[in-house]
């Protein structure tokens, strides 16, 4: 396309100590001009530097838009040098991937940190790789020895790289080449077939021919152990007896947990920059601001530097800094011999060989407010009538054809110079000198990128399940159905009348015991209950849990009725209907800089049918934290206060409402609607100017905390309330609130979550809106779980306030916490520093929290009062003190804290120590490093959160009562009411099923019980025929043939599926005969003909409402109750 002679004859010079200079240029020129230059490189190696990491990002993401050779990221590590740090390896895993893949990689971008870093060597790898094919035999003990040694992690189902699974004839593993994980099916000691699945839904989809298992850390054992140790005792005199105890344990266990930088000069002889790695290859440096790139390296020395010394200090370090990083004169020493191009962003007059160029902006900066598109349209198609090629970078193909139809629409058809790539660009540029400008919807419309590499199933729906039944553990307390509150032992394998079957054991008052078929555990809930307080076990045989339940039916009937009456009462009334104004709402919604989940898509498809219909509107929006709720809530005020009518946005804190108010001011003021805030934290004087504004008509949107609902408020036209959290206000705020929804359109936003199946029930009471599936374009919060050293606390804030961010510092408890913030300021001077907990005065608490809500306050030293309601998205860092001291869930909630912008968000988990731990706290510390997404909290065990539940939704407090029957129960007793007030038929009967057959998931074949109570536990809440043949499926394919006695439970479960719509209650053998009863009295004659049919000797009683019909023995007793219960319905 372009030719630039004095760069190909650069190119072609065999002086590797040439250099050329380019400048006046970005990131995504620099990609953009290489890639019509990557054909003159051949046999060229490309290593491009950049004094940060995130411009090499940009330059691989768009160098992969523009050229065919793939370019890839060599990662830095988060962790600061020498520190004892533990982390989930995703940069030991790619720089992996990396040197395995070097051969094939053509480009290699990277920031100056992550190259000094020295690496092990693709030698090491080849050394190590364990090669598969089908049709091979191996040793598979010795085969999972290897895994183990390799670094690979044992867990119960392979969701992350580097980990396996062993579940019958089959293990699955994800080795770090690979995109997906891996499932090897054996059948004795051969391979069958190695199949590619996905980690969310666990189902394979491609064969593999070979899989090559590489290592999964950089540290990893293998057969030269007698090197190991040599290397070791080597050390001894330098390394104090406790460590050497200690790194010795390590290795005699073969497990690496910590102190892995310690480690290296034991495992391996050396270690060598990336590029000794890169055989047979010419190498072209790119030295991306070199200024820059130096600065930074020697601050990186100086960290390094600062850190081996404190570890000198404490006898810790035994070796020299220079075997782990490469020191600056090694660097340059590599650059000096090799040609390489010098880019720099300011145009410069180097007086050496070179190119200048002058790139220049579109004004895309002047495109806002109303006719946003239409604007970033225009601009495009006089770009084109101009005659300059345009190449605009689009996240999809869905964007692709909106680009294509908008110019269309405004008159443009000639598109030979426009051309559509699709990719991630965030920064463009226009060329004048070549008549070229790229930019991207990114850069032209705001949108952000949803991650590409987030597949689809990530947008199934989360289901909110308070408690899973494989974290279900002995000792925990679960309800029956029946018998009411027992304490669940584990799972045991009994014979019953001569058949053998796994029941769950259940104590009760009394050391009495049930034991439950695994056949009937759709009667048992986990019991989930709102105080902390142990819940009293009931009594088998007595009467008082039966007395319990018909008294908490009894008050939720009252309770639905009146909400039922309330409701009719509501929908017979008339409001006002909105006037839907298409273009300028497409243009609002264009400003919000994510793409909308199909979930907030539907919920605001919702609201807009409200708001345009004359019936009243009171509609309830469920969304966890995070999810977008507010966005969704922002369209409604949008519509309201742009038709004219005035919005009150109801908060239950200042600080929320401060923020949302920011919020709402820079998105609704560009298209001329006035927001105004009422709260404490405002002066007399503004409340003063708000109240009239409002009466006046002149302020569209105010956000307030309950000083909205003093009289002195006056609106002059009010058209909306939204609430967020109603349950958070008092009882008169309430009683106001109730006042105000007579007479106007109310949304009311909760974050309480509610199980699907009561959101059926839910909807002739409430309008009902749910948000369930989880934003997917944010990145995910890097999680760091490391010891408390002043070091890596210093580093971690010094790196927030580096890139302009902000930090919480979380302490379990209120006592030291002024010590610590003492102690803070010393450690990081430059930082400014205030304190909230629980114990302040309100106004305090608010002043502080404003101060960093303003940026005034760099870190917040807080107990977890911030657990919720705050959202800061320029507080991207969280420090958690005492991390082994909170619960799963508040560690979840806290870290939910930060990651609400583009940036990348850290959570820091300090513990006193690593050292002494149980394999058991290495493996929950290291689950919560892996929960790192956001809706994971799902995966987590939520009961440890407080519950609120339906109960503070329907206007009541029933806390009492869900102690006394537990959360789930309590849901279904709900359920049940509300069907029963609807005339909704209740099927309250579970067909059973007595034939003499082991039915049941062998231990041999699944040996973690928890693992086995989910599988039963998924079974019983199958309800199609669809679902079990998928599940069916899915067994197979995730575990390998099914056992007899597995087989035989899938078919009692069809059966009990044919069953419930035959309305057969029972089939029993007896005898030699088999027994079925039957409600259905009309069908007798079928029954008749169906068994005449099979063969069969019957006789038939009738009994009232039932019939019974005896069968004369069948070999196969279960098969062919199956094949008549078959024949019956088809």
């Amino acid at each position: 396309m372009f030719k630039f002679h004095n760069f190909e004859n650069f190119l072609k010079n065999k002086d590797y100590k040439k250099q050329f200079f380019i400048s006046g240029i970005n990131s995504s020129f620099i990609a953009y001009f290489l890639s019509f230059q990557l054909k003159f490189f051949k046999d060229v190696f490309i290593l491009a530097v950049f004094p940060e990491e995130k411009q090499a990002v940009e330059f691989v993401s768009a160098l992969n838009i523009f050229a065919s050779e793939k370019a890839e990221l060599y990662p830095a590590s988060d962790v600061p040098p020498f520190s004892e740090v533990y982390t989930i390896p995703e940069e030991e895993l790619r720089r992996i991937k990396i040197l395995w893949e070097l051969p094939h990689i053509k480009i290699l971008a990277g920031g100056i940190e992550a190259f000094l870093r020295k690496t092990i060597s693709r030698e090491d790898i080849k050394k190590a790789y364990y090669y598969v094919i089908p049709g091979e035999k191996i040793n598979r003990e010795k085969f999972l020895k290897k895994l183990l040694d390799l670094g690979y992690e044992r867990v119960g189902t392979v969701r992350e790289k580097g980990s396996f699974s062993v579940k019958g004839g089959v293990i699955d593993l994800w080795s770090p080449n690979y995109d997906f994980p891996v499932r090897i099916e054996f059948f004795g000691n051969e391979i069958t077939r190695l199949k590619l699945f996905d980690p969310t839904t666990q189902k394979s989809f491609s064969y593999l021919e070979e899989l090559a298992v590489l290592p999964s850390r950089e540290i990893f054992f293998h057969e030269n152990m007698e090197a190991i140790y040599k290397n070791l005792f080597k050390f001894k005199g330098k390394i104090p007896d406790t460590l050497f105890t200690e790194i010795l344990n390590q290795i005699e266990n073969r497990y690496v947990f910590e102190k892995k930088e310690f480690l290296f000069p034991i495992f391996y002889e050396r270690l060598n920059p990336i590029w000794e790695n890169v055989k047979n290859k010419e190498i072209l440096i790119i030295l991306y601001e070199p200024d820059l790139i130096k600065k930074n390296a020697e601050k990186f020395w100086d960290k390094i530097y600062l850190n081996a010394l404190k570890e000198r200090e404490k006898k810790r370090l035994f070796f020299d800094e220079s075997f782990l990083y490469l020191p600056l004169e090694g660097f340059y020493d590599f650059v000096k011999n090799w040609k390489k191009i010098i880019a720099r962003e300011i145009p410069f007059e180097s007086g050496e060989e070179g190119l200048k160029f002058f790139l220049s902006k579109k004004n895309v900066g002047d495109i806002k407010g109303i006719n946003k598109i239409d604007q970033a349209f225009k601009l495009l198609k006089k770009s084109l009538e101009d005659g300059e090629k345009v190449i605009f970078v689009v996240f999809d193909e869905k964007t692709r054809k909106t680009v294509q139809e908008g110019l269309k629409f405004r008159g443009v058809n000639d598109f030979k110079n426009l051309e559509i790539k699709e990719g991630t660009l965030k920064e463009g540029f226009y060329l004048p000198q070549w008549s070229l400008w790229i930019t991207s919807e990114y850069e032209l419309f705001g949108k952000v990128s949803l991650k590409k590499e987030i597949a689809q199933t990530a947008l199934k729906r989360v289901k909110s399940h308070f408690r899973k039944f494989e974290d279900l553990k002995p000792g925990d307390f679960v309800v029956h159905k029946y018998y009411g509150i027992g304490k669940y032992l584990g799972l045991t394998f009994l014979k019953v009348n001569g058949v053998e079957g796994e029941f769950l054991q259940i104590e009760y008052e009394g050391n009495d015991k049930l034991y439950l078929p695994v056949s009937r555990l759709n009667e048992l809930y986990p019991y989930v209950g709102v105080s902390e307080k142990e819940p009293k076990l009931d009594k088998l045989g007595k009467k008082s849990f039966i007395n319990r339940k018909k008294k908490i039916e009894q008050e939720l009937k009252e309770v639905v009725q009146e909400l039922l009456a309330l409701y009719a009462e509501r929908k017979a009334l008339k409001n006002y209907a909105f006037k839907f104004p298409i273009l300028a709402y497409e243009e609002f919604s264009s400003t919000f800089p994510y793409e909308e989940t199909p979930d907030q898509q539907i919920a605001i498809e919702e609201i807009i049918r409200d708001l345009c219909d004359e019936k009243p509107m009171e509609r309830l929006l469920v969304g966890d934290v995070g999810f977008g709720k507010t966005e969704v809530a922002l369209r409604a005020i949008f519509l309201v206060a742009y038709s004219g009518k005035q919005v009150a946005f109801l908060v239950p804190t200042t600080i929320l409402a401060e923020q949302h108010y920011r919020n709402f001011k820079a998105r609704l003021e560009p298209f001329n609607i006035k927001v105004g805030v009422l709260s404490r934290l405002r002066s007399k004087k503004e409340q003063r100017e708000t109240l009239e504004k409002l009466a006046e008509g002149d302020i569209k949107v105010v956000v307030g905390t309950h000083r909205l609902l003093s009289s002195d408020v006056v609106f002059k036209d009010l058209g909306l309330l939204v609430i967020d959290e109603e349950h958070k206000f008092g009882v008169k705020q309430k009683e106001k609130i109730k006042q105000l929804k007579k007479s106007i359109k109310v949304l009311s936003l909760s974050a309480t979550p509610i199980p699907r199946s009561l959101q059926l029930s839910l909807l002739n009471i409430f309008d009902l809106s749910v948000i369930e599936t989880p934003p997917p374009g944010r990145k995910p919060i890097k999680t760091v779980l490391a010891k408390f050293e002043p070091q890596i606390i210093k580093s971690a804030i010094e790196k927030e306030l580096e890139r302009g961010g902000q930090v919480f510092f979380v302490n379990p408890r209120i006592q030291g916490l002024s010590s610590l913030a003492r102690y803070l300021s010393k450690l990081v001077p430059q930082a400014k520093i205030e304190i909230i907990h629980g114990q302040m005065p309100a106004e305090l608490i608010e002043r502080n929290l404003y101060k960093f809500l303003n940026k005034d306050v760099d870190v917040l030293v807080c107990t977890p009062i911030i657990g919720s309601g705050i959202d800061i998205p320029s507080a991207n860092t969280i420090i958690i003190n005492r991390a082994d001291m909170f619960g799963l869930a508040d560690i979840y909630q806290l870290r939910g804290r930060v990651g609400r912008s583009e940036e990348l968000a850290y959570a820091y988990l300090l513990v006193p120590t690593l050292k002494g731990l149980t394999e058991e706290a290495q493996k929950r510390l290291k689950a919560l490093l892996q929960f790192t997404e956001l809706g994971s909290g799902f995966r987590l065990a939520l009961s440890d959160l407080k519950i609120r539940g339906a109960g503070e939704l329907l206007g009541v407090r029933q806390s009492g009562h869900i102690n006394t029957v537990g959360y789930e129960l309590y849901l279904e007793l709900l359920e049940n009411t509300i069907k029963a007030l609807k005339g909704e038929e209740i099927e309250d009967w579970e067909p059973e099923v007595n034939i003499k057959v082991s039915a049941y998931i062998p231990a041999g074949y699944i040996p973690q019980p928890e693992e086995r109570l989910s599988l039963y536990r998924e079974l019983v809440l199958i309800k199609t025929e669809e679902e079990l043949k998928e599940f069916y499926e899915l067994i197979n394919d995730k575990y390998g043939k099914l056992p007899d006695s597995f087989e035989n439970l899938i078919k009692i479960f069809l059966l009990k599926l044919y069953m419930r719509r035959l309305k057969i209650p029972l089939i029993e053998e007896k005898g030699s005969n088999l027994i079925i009863l039957t409600k259905n009295q009309e069908d007798l004659s079928r029954f008749k003909k169906v068994l005449r049919s099979l063969k069969s000797v019957y006789n038939l009683k009738r009994d009232k409402n039932l019939t019974k019909i005896i069968v004369k023995s069948k070999e196969n007793l279960l098969n062919f109750a199956l094949e008549l219960c078959k024949a019956l319905l088809h």
